[in-house]
């Protein structure tokens, strides 16, 4: 699938759900929940034991149709080449890292490397990034994203972190053009609740398309 077809999948979505856990088997059954509860946008990151295993697993589980798989915490160009082989549609990174970045255009390959000021946005954004992971988003707020698109409205900005069912509509207001959820997502995991992360995926993208008005 062409990465700009990727790209407006996420941003149609409005959310990525970052999946860590502590095996494989934990997280395909969040990856499940997740997907279950409407949220298609999986990124599987390379902090889970045998990350790219297990994004070949949900590559052959799901059709394109059904999961939009990443690959999330690629910290250098060798991780993303092996996440690409594996399956994976986007890389996201959290930092800009520019060997990274060139290698997913090589590629033709979605990237979303961090970015914490203006001036790292604007680097990505030069160096060819499709989105702009703002991270840690806790760190500047939804404000951060407004201070952002004031001299750069063209941004496409997703923050990580510090984004829960609370402060989601906050976010996309702001200018968001998707947000990624952790552990506000899939917390559920820790108790083996995934009934509970599906519930909340629904509840997330409920007050998704509130805040867009849909």
């Amino acid at each position: 699938m062409d990465k700009e077809k990727i790209i407006t999948k996420i941003c149609d979505s409005g959310i990525v759900a970052v999946v860590r856990a502590k095996d494989a088997d934990q997280a395909i059954r969040i990856a499940d929940a997740c997907i279950e509860g409407g949220v298609p946008a999986i990124e599987l990151t390379f902090t889970v034991p045998g990350a790219h295993h297990v994004i070949e697993e949900l590559s052959k589980r799901y059709t394109p149709d059904q999961i939009i798989l990443g690959a999330g915490t690629v910290m250098d160009s060798e991780t993303a080449r092996i996440a690409i082989l594996s399956g994976a549609q986007y890389i996201v990174s959290p930092y800009f890292n520019l060997e990274t970045v060139k290698l997913c255009n090589r590629y033709r390959t979605a990237c979303m490397p961090g970015a914490m000021t203006i001036k790292e946005v604007v680097e990505a954004m030069e160096a060819g990034a499709d989105i702009v992971k703002l991270f840690p988003g806790e760190a500047g707020g939804p404000g951060m994203i407004k201070a952002i698109r004031g001299p750069i409205p063209y941004a496409k900005i997703m923050p990580t972190g510090g984004v829960d069912v609370n402060n989601v509509a906050d976010w996309i207001k702001a200018g968001a053009v998707a947000v990624g959820a952790g552990s506000s997502l899939t917390a559920g995991a820790k108790t083996g609740d995934y009934a509970a992360i599906t519930a909340m995926g629904r509840e997330f993208v409920k007050r998704i398309k509130e805040a867009r008005g849909q």
